[in-house]
């Protein structure tokens, strides 16, 4: 009798100890995890940004072909209070996300009814790969004799280079609906559209979010290099200004706003995924680890 007690007077310790160890003002590990994962690559970016700035202070990288860190920081800070700063920043995401958009209308509805389709998978699964690796800037010649010069160029521009990602991924994506599923609504005799909504689209979002995120930052990246080869109000223009100008860090700074702005969007894109597909089981690994 007196060893039950002991037994039962240890586990309500334990229990106890739980307890206190749970308190709720106690942050839990999947949040240490989350700060660290910040942390991590914060820390790694200053150490890298440290080490450059040592290697062009002590000669062993020539200020000729990359200005020190300090110094391009110094030219963004005096470049982002200009006006002409803004405008072109506004005129690279104006034309990037009108291609974005006008990527997304077309290649959503082609991808679904090409995945939905053998018959149409196979029949155009030859221009499919034989367009794939084909580079969009080296579309720029053609678009320049068809749409002309202008700010409507980039956008096209940036269409075409956003549609592939993301008809690849819709595509696939319907292709890769749980044939259990599948099979399941059509014993429950759903008619065609009930299918596509209720157990083709569900399946098929993960792909075509992904599609979404990667397609966002190539066609920033077609935008900006549209604007410096044709010389388009941009970012673009303005880098390859300052180049001309012999203005490194100028045109470091320039260069650096261009990553700023791609890093933003990728992470835009990726709360949003996370927000909006938190019901899948992708984002539910993810979130946990």
């Amino acid at each position: 009798m007196g060893t039950e007690l002991t037994t039962t007077n240890e586990i309500a310790a334990g229990s106890a100890a739980q307890v206190e160890a749970r308190r709720p003002g106690e942050v839990k590990p999947a949040v240490k995890r989350a700060g660290r994962g910040w942390a991590v690559p914060v820390v790694g970016t200053i150490v890298i940004l440290l080490v450059t700035e040592a290697a062009i202070r002590s000669g062993l990288i020539d200020t000729r072909f990359l200005p020190a860190p300090s110094t391009i920081f110094r030219a963004l800070i005096d470049e982002s209070r200009t006006a002409v700063f803004w405008a072109s920043v506004r005129d690279t995401l104006k034309g990037w996300a009108y291609g974005l958009g006008l990527a997304v209308l077309l290649a959503v509805p082609i991808g679904i009814m090409v995945g939905s389709s053998a018959w149409l998978y196979r029949a155009t699964r030859f221009v499919v790969d034989f367009i794939r690796p084909i580079p969009s800037i080296a579309i720029l010649p053609v678009f320049m004799l068809v749409f002309g010069i202008g700010p409507s160029l980039k956008v096209y521009i940036a269409t075409l280079a956003a549609f592939s990602p993301l008809f690849f991924q819709t595509m696939y994506g319907v292709q890769d609906v749980d044939p259990v599923a599948r099979d399941t609504a059509r014993a429950y005799r759903l008619n065609g559209l009930m299918r596509f909504v209720f157990v083709s689209l569900p399946g098929s979002t993960p792909y075509i979010a992904t599609g979404l995120r990667l397609s966002a930052s190539i066609a920033l990246l077609l935008v900006v290099g549209t604007e410096m080869v044709v010389g388009l109000q941009g970012l673009g223009n303005l880098i390859i200004r300052a180049q001309y100008a012999l203005d490194l860090p100028r045109m470091y700074a320039l260069i650096v706003t261009s990553g700023l702005l791609g890093i933003a969007i990728a992470w835009l894109f990726t709360r949003m995924e996370r927000r909006t597909l938190r019901w899948h089981a992708s984002q539910v690994k993810e979130t946990a680890i």
